[in-house]
């Protein structure tokens, strides 16, 4: 935060004690991901610089003129990789599974043709959830009493060591099934930023999905692939509405009420055959 800013904000005599704690929150607040790690579910991990993974909690490699031959790819369903310990139910977990899903749909399909099945000349994406963190209903509690005396208004203030989020492996591989590009991404809701605390243990993996989204986009296809120009049809139509407008006020009504992220109001909790699509999910071999 600017120091200007921070000045100009306590300025007022009566803002001083919500100031304190704007500056208390942002001097504190750090970075709360964990190291990326090697699960085993990507094909290879040769592709991926070695010097990031050591310093960074997250890295990817692209072979752009391999990506640039790639014009269709297939979208397999995102998995939870086996042996990983999280808090969340089969309910919750499948309703992160789904927004995974949805997110990366969306993100993927303004860069490459969307193929409804797997077929001989369409790419494939994989991805698996390898590390899932709940978030905490008390602290969440707590994060929305904050809210209401936070003088930033699209800020949200968390309460340390409450915070939950998960981290992925994604890859996209050629036709002939070489891997073209590899991330790995992995992200816990800051103590300051824009996660809304929520009742749901999963609803601060629900809303990091879709900046997970937008990186797996950034991170297959070349800076010079041009965008896709959707038609009538969605590719992705089957996770739900792009821009559901009654989903999106509907939630920034609850949130401004409520100081909370629901995702039922949302349109994040997903339909009921995702609980069956994650329980008979079993990891590729």
């Amino acid at each position: 935060m600017p120091a200007g800013f921070v000045q100009s904000s306590c300025s007022a005599p009566l803002a001083w004690r919500r100031c304190g704690l704007v500056v208390a929150l942002a001097a504190t607040s750090a970075c709360q991901s964990s190291p990326a790690v090697r699960s085993g579910f990507l094909s290879t991990y040769s592709s991926l610089p070695a010097g990031e993974l050591n310093r960074k909690v997250s890295a990817h490699h692209r072979d752009d003129a391999a990506s640039d031959t790639v014009k269709t790819v297939f979208i397999e369903s995102a998995i939870i990789a086996p042996d990983l310990e999280t808090e969340l139910s089969v309910e919750e977990k499948a309703m992160v599974l789904h927004e995974v899903d949805r997110q990366i749909c969306f993100e993927v399909s303004e860069r490459f043709l969307i193929a409804p099945e797997p077929a001989p000349n369409a790419g494939r994406i994989r991805t698996a959830i390898v590390r899932l963190q709940s978030n905490s209903r008390v602290g969440s509690v707590a994060a929305a009493a904050v809210d209401f005396v936070n003088p930033i208004p699209i800020v949200n203030f968390r309460v340390p060591a409450s915070t939950g989020g998960f981290a992925v492996e994604s890859e996209l591989l050629a036709p002939d099934g070489r891997q073209v590009a590899a991330m790995l991404w992995t992200k816990n809701a800051g103590m300051v930023g824009r996660v809304k605390p929520s009742l749901s243990r999963a609803g601060d993996a629900l809303q990091l999905a879709e900046p997970l989204g937008d990186r797996v986009g950034k991170s297959f296809a070349s800076k010079d692939r041009p965008r896709i120009k959707l038609g009538k049809i969605d590719p992705c139509a089957r996770f739900g509405s792009r821009k559901n407008v009654t989903h999106r006020l509907a939630s920034g009504v609850v949130g401004g009420v409520t100081g909370l992220y629901m995702p039922q109001v949302a349109g994040t909790s997903g339909p009921e055959t995702e609980t069956e699509r994650f329980q008979d999910a079993k990891p590729e071999q």
